[in-house]
């Protein structure tokens, strides 16, 4: 077996569906208060400020009767998948070898049994997430295959680093999700490496996961990995898992990604229908012309997933960035983007679906203020666009190609800020703080008085990463950049990090079934 056993710890929840205490204990307090270790976890966010929106009811009403002319006259590919084309055919979509002409109103009608809020379980229920309405759930990134190690290195990654990523994304107070692929661990065989994938996230973490896509077959692995952890019925009645699903664009939807979404819709599971849209190169180079081909895009995928089972979940998804005209590289934290996923967001709600967007995007090769400046255009617009589940929320470099220890540091402090700025403005009574400006009166301060001292650990958001140290105490410091901060609190974190309880009996029905199954296929490289 890989050097991936471990021994089990002891005293699980029976796979989350027996309480526990959240916290790690007094220890752990302490340890997160002098800097060793992260705070304690936070829910899902509820937000409760506003959207912000960029087209009016003509301009949404323009985008759609566009899409309709998309699915009815250009048509979506639905390639190799011979099912998926009877299916259609049946469903009344007029079909023309493997390209599928969609009757107005036809993908619409059928998402209509789609669910417009659900619940993404969680092994321990106390981390269960909402999915869709006011919530906000961070996932980390996704799908890297080289890391930036805390060595400064840029290489391949490895099954170490996924289960490093899966701690910290378990640790971070302000992540809810562990996430899919936080990085691609080379050192295992392409077909086996699924299962180490998502056997780490469910040992080293007990927060929502998603599951493998990059074959039908990776799919059924994940199911019954799942199964083994919550039991047949309540998989089959509950989603447990979210899967990211992109469409090929422009307007394609290839035999791997198709044959995913029919495992996870079969069985319940969330799909991300989700095009992967560089603007310029797989979509026009217009803010409206890309919208129109996501909306139909994400039309003609979602819909396919009540084809397969009525009333599977499914999140209206679009990662949209621009490109180099001059290189044709990605560019990130750009306007046109923005204006895309906002656009997107408004789309998906009047469909009535989740949505999936943004995260902390970046071209940067290393976590500089290029890096900063960039996530944190994508982030802020993220949030404000109403956003239900944002992958990519911590950890991206170098456009999606590498995940770094310390921009994962970095970035999940900033979730933390957006976990705040959802509360939005406290108008309560203490909230007014009437009592605090009667006893401080006209030409005082308000350090020492009543309502500061009551309220000023929990006032501001306190970051762990920022200096705002005097000068000459950051040079005593050892004027260290906030890169090297986040490398010392990440190996902090990953010192301090206590596996999350499972149970034995558990533990040991998947390491059997990840062990039956790497025997029954010869190692695969491609």
């Amino acid at each position: 077996m890989d050097d991936m056993i471990e021994q089990p710890a002891a005293g699980n929840d029976g796979g989350g569906r027996r309480s526990r205490s959240e916290g790690r204990g007094a220890a752990a307090r302490r340890a997160s208060r002098s800097g060793g270790g992260p705070g304690p976890s936070l829910p899902y966010i509820t937000r409760k400020i506003g959207v912000y929106e960029v087209l009016d009811e003509e301009g949404l009403q323009l985008i759609e009767r566009n899409a309709d002319t998309v699915l009815e006259e250009i048509g979506i590919e639905f390639r190799d998948d011979a099912e998926a084309l009877a299916l259609w055919k049946e469903a009344g979509a007029d079909v023309r070898g493997q390209r599928v002409h969609f009757p107005k109103g036809l993908c619409r009608e059928l998402l209509k049994t789609a669910p417009k809020e659900f619940t993404w379980h969680a092994r321990n229920s106390a981390r269960n997430a909402h999915v869709g309405g006011k919530a906000t759930i961070f996932a980390p990134v996704y799908g890297p295959p080289f890391v930036r190690d805390l060595e400064g290195n840029r290489r391949y990654a490895t099954i170490e680093d996924f289960r490093n990523f899966v701690k910290l994304a378990y640790m971070a107070p302000s992540m809810h999700s562990s996430g899919g692929t936080v990085c691609e661990p080379v050192d295992i065989p392409v077909n086996k490496r699924h299962l180490d994938m998502v056997y780490s996230h469910i040992k080293y973490s007990d927060k929502p996961f998603m599951g493998s896509v990059t074959a039908p077959e990776r799919a059924e692995d994940t199911i019954a990995m799942a199964k083994i952890v919550f039991g047949d019925d309540f998989v089959e009645d509950n989603c447990v898992t979210l899967n990211l699903i992109n469409a090929n664009s422009p307007m394609v939807f290839d035999e791997t990604m198709l044959g995913a979404l029919k495992v996870y819709a079969r069985h319940n599971q969330a799909s991300v229908v989700s095009p992967f849209i560089l603007s310029g190169a797989m979509s026009p180079v217009t803010v409206a012309g890309t919208l129109t081909q996501i909306l139909a895009e994400v039309l003609a995928g979602a819909s396919f997933t009540q084809l397969i089972r009525k009333g599977s979940p499914v999140l209206y998804g679009t990662f949209a960035a621009s490109i180099s005209m001059q290189s044709g590289a990605p560019t990130f934290g750009t306007p046109e983007p923005s204006l895309v996923s906002y656009g997107a967001a408004q789309l998906a709600r009047r469909l009535g679906l989740p949505f999936r967007t943004g995260g902390s995007l970046c071209g940067s090769k290393v976590p500089d203020a290029q890096a900063a400046h960039e996530s944190a255009n994508t982030l802020n617009m993220t949030l404000l666009a109403g956003t239900n589940f944002v992958l990519h929320a911590a950890g991206w470099l170098e456009g999606g190609l590498v995940s770094s220890y310390e921009k994962f540091m970095i970035d999940q402090d900033q979730l933390g800020m957006m976990q705040k700025m959802a509360e939005g403005v406290d108008l309560s009574e203490n909230g007014q703080a009437l009592d605090a400006i009667r006893e401080v009166g006209p030409g005082s301060h308000y350090l020492g008085c009543a309502h500061t001292q009551a309220n000023f650990q929990s006032a501001f958001y306190r970051s762990a990463l920022a200096d705002n140290n005097s000068f000459e105490q950051w040079e005593i410091e050892g004027q260290k950049r906030i890169e090297q901060r986040a490398n010392a609190l990440c190996r902090s974190w990953l010192d301090h990090y206590e596996a999350p309880p499972l149970d034995p009996a558990i533990d040991e029905a998947l390491l059997a079934y990840i062990q039956t199954r790497k025997d029954s296929m010869p190692d695969a490289f491609t």
